[in-house]
């Protein structure tokens, strides 16, 4: 039975003052967080077991999920975060997700149909949004390539072309138990520092470089990343109530 983890220990500091005494996952888009849309969104796609780690302002999450906690929120990156829910990563297939997004019930499910043992969601018509989130998209883009058999062929790197770009990551991966062995295995030969500093894409390309597949799952449906409060207010032009419940 897939479970599904939310990272949420990260202050977010760009948000500005949407953060200062709340996590970003609390900012609200049409009235309600973007820890609700998440939280519909998996619990819809059949996902009932559901945990969160938490760090920056832990004490205001009281929904009834499994927490864990990761302490060094303030000294680590995303992949410290991730390890906290290793006891549900090395026992049971997890979707886990990022808490500053957005996205549909079909999106978790395509993705949980995916057979393998990591496998990344991604939109393959992002210049679309990016267009509209940034003045110049390629500033923020990074690539984004797929292999002759549809898997990640490369990630998280600057481009100088649109075209050089097949989509972008959306913050939202399952990992099997076996798929989980692998990634320890790999961070078992960094430092704790090592460790410390690794976001997630970084991860994804030093998983590649290992030579372990990453499969892939387009977007169904409405999504989006929150970076920034303009992020907020853009997607409240763009989408309605309506179609965030896909």
């Amino acid at each position: 039975m897939t479970r599904a983890i939310i990272l949420a220990a990260g202050r977010g500091s760009r948000m500005g003052n949407l953060t200062a005494e709340q996590p970003k996952c609390f900012a609200r888009l049409h009235g309600r967080r973007l820890l609700d849309w998440q939280l519909d969104a998996l619990r819809g796609a059949g996902i009932e077991r559901l945990g969160l780690v938490r760090g920056y302002r832990g004490e205001c999450f009281d929904e009834p999920l499994t927490y864990f906690e990761n302490p060094r929120w303030q000294h680590s990156n995303m992949v410290r975060t991730l390890l906290a829910a290793d006891t549900w990563l090395a026992t049971e297939t997890c979707i886990v997700s990022y808490s500053d997004i957005f996205y549909s019930a079909a999106t978790v499910a395509a993705l949980n149909r995916v057979e393998a043992d990591l496998a990344i969601a991604y939109d393959p018509h992002w210049h679309v949004l990016w267009s509209q989130r940034f003045t110049e998209p390629l500033a923020d883009a990074e690539s984004f390539r797929l292999d002759a058999a549809g898997n990640l062929a490369t990630i998280g790197e600057r481009c100088q072309r649109v075209d050089e770009i097949e989509g972008q990551y959306m913050g939202l991966l399952k990992f099997t138990p076996a798929g989980w062995v692998q990634v320890r295995q790999l961070l078992q030969r960094l430092g704790d520092e090592e460790v410390d500093r690794l976001d997630m894409t970084s991860l994804l390309r030093l998983l590649l470089q290992a030579g372990m597949p990453i499969a892939v799952s387009p977007v169904q449906g409405s999504w989006g990343e929150v970076d920034a409060a303009d992020d907020l207010a853009l997607y409240h032009q763009l989408f309605t109530p309506e179609a965030l419940r896909g």
